[in-house]
């Protein structure tokens, strides 16, 4: 199996030098490698941002900072999140943002409701509980990752693109395997 990797560029202008950076921990409507296709609407009934913890590669005892700011819009999952330095995997990891070595968002739920779509086999996720949001190396949802925002043109700009890849590697992978 031959293996893509999505390829996005990260400004260093979208993360500030105290440790802010915003970026999609979801994108709707797109099938990612656990064959999971999430919905707009399926996170409204969950954004406590105080509840919902920013980890390092989905490891539960490495948080790294706090997610000031989530919410859904048309395109996602969007939050704003804060790196605390003095920890120092949210240092390294601000090393890693900051020189594009990582860009990748995840997120770490609970399927509350649910179908499977009998064609794709894909599930189609309708309510989550969503438990953490982690800064990854390779995220499940390939168009997940930190972006710049300096302006709505932008950032629908730049998430288009990640989506037009995104799409394009999961054609190509399904097509090698």
């Amino acid at each position: 199996m031959n293996k893509k990797f999505l390829y996005s560029p990260l400004s260093i202008k979208s993360i500030e030098e105290n440790g802010v950076f915003s970026g999609y921990a979801s994108v709707f409507n797109i099938v990612d490698k656990q064959n999971d296709l999430i919905l707009p609407g399926a996170f409204k009934n969950n954004l406590n941002k105080s509840q919902i913890k920013l980890l390092w590669q989905h490891n539960p005892s490495e948080p790294i900072g706090n997610i000031t700011d989530i919410c859904e819009n048309d395109i996602g999952l969007y939050i704003t999140a804060h790196l605390l330095f003095g920890i120092q995997k949210a240092e390294e990891a601000y090393l890693m943002l900051k020189t594009g070595t990582i860009n990748g968002l995840s997120i770490g739920y609970i399927p509350i409701e649910y179908d499977v779509d009998h064609e794709s086999g894909a599930r189609v996720l309708k309510q989550v509980e969503l438990w953490e949001v982690s800064l990854v190396t390779f995220p499940a949802n390939l168009a997940a990752q930190v972006i710049n925002v300096k302006n709505q043109h932008n950032e629908q700009e730049m998430l288009a693109r990640a989506i037009e890849k995104a799409n394009s590697v999961l054609t190509n992978m399904c097509i090698s395997t």
